[in-house]
């Protein structure tokens, strides 16, 4: 048996067909990969401006302060005495940040310009 199938519409639909797998790669872009790499951006940023004296948190969960760093490792001291070396991605966030030179100078620079030496509370007696 011989069945004959009937062909009906052009067949020059072929960018109509595609256009909803065109339209679900950009949305997984803009709603994943964008986002993700953003992030991983973040983090990378986050990792390269630790100093000595930063109170971090690793990936694992482990709280520390930074006492060494080096191109690919971070050494924490997560109680006094003790020091572990992790890999710089495996640090997750940064809890408390050292003030850097520059920090104090922005500071410096900002007291000057309001004409206050330090932030006045006002339920001071």
């Amino acid at each position: 048996m011989v069945f004959v199938t009937e062909q009906t519409g052009s067949g020059g639909g072929g960018l109509l067909t595609f256009l909803p797998i065109i339209l679900l790669f950009v949305l997984l872009y803009f709603l994943m990969i964008r986002p993700q790499s953003k992030r991983r951006r973040e983090a990378q940023e986050m990792q390269s401006r630790l100093v000595p004296g930063d109170e971090v948190q690793t990936v694992g969960g482990l709280f520390g302060t930074v006492i060494d760093i080096d191109d690919e490792a971070v050494t924490l001291e997560p109680a006094p005495g003790v020091a572990m070396r992790f890999a710089r991605g495996a640090i997750a966030r940064v809890i408390n940040k050292q003030p850097t030179e520059e920090d104090v100078e922005e500071d410096t620079a900002d007291d000057e310009e309001t004409g206050t030496d330090s932030p006045k509370r006002s339920d001071e007696g």
